[in-house]
């Protein structure tokens, strides 16, 4: 596989501003196990090999358990979530994949019946975000774990 650009050093401006976008999210309404949930689950849609080994380390480090980072991806099927969880986990797929008629009224009425307003908005921002990392990070596929040391990500365990 060929070495791509550092789109970090070619708009370092740019970067800085959406890195502050997405840092501002960290201080928002929504728990940070539901922050790492939705990470990972758009990772995962979204084939985001970069995205989805850094947010898997984040969330060990934040004390998720590791069935429950197992069973992420049949989120569904699993009984290891919490109402809660999962209307946060439908709004992550439904915006990470949405459908031509938009989002279901019945995925909306779900998770406007878990979160309130504000919740649901910075929700939204957050899936914006993680979507839009994954697919800069799937264009220019840097080296998974290449930034473990440098986030202290090494510090989960996890190679």
């Amino acid at each position: 596989m060929s070495q791509r650009i550092n789109y970090q050093q070619q708009a370092p401006e740019l970067f800085k501003k959406f890195a502050d976008f997405s840092n501002a999210l960290e201080h928002g309404s929504i728990e940070r196990p539901i922050h790492d949930l939705v990470n990972i689950r758009a990772s995962q849609l979204n084939g985001c090999t970069f995205c989805l080994d850094m947010h898997v380390k984040e969330a060990t480090l934040h004390g998720e358990r590791t069935l429950r980072l197992y069973h992420v991806a049949a989120w569904r099927e699993s009984t290891l979530f919490s109402p809660r969880e999962r209307a946060a986990l439908a709004w992550t797929e439904v915006l990470t994949h949405l459908p031509r008629e938009g989002v279901p009224d019945e995925i909306y009425e779900r998770v406007r019946a878990q979160l309130s307003e504000q919740e649901i908005t910075e929700l939204t921002y957050l899936v914006m975000a993680i979507n839009a990392w994954n697919r800069i990070n799937v264009a220019f596929r840097p080296q998974p774990g290449g930034f473990d040391k440098f986030l202290g990500l090494d510090k989960a365990g996890l190679t």
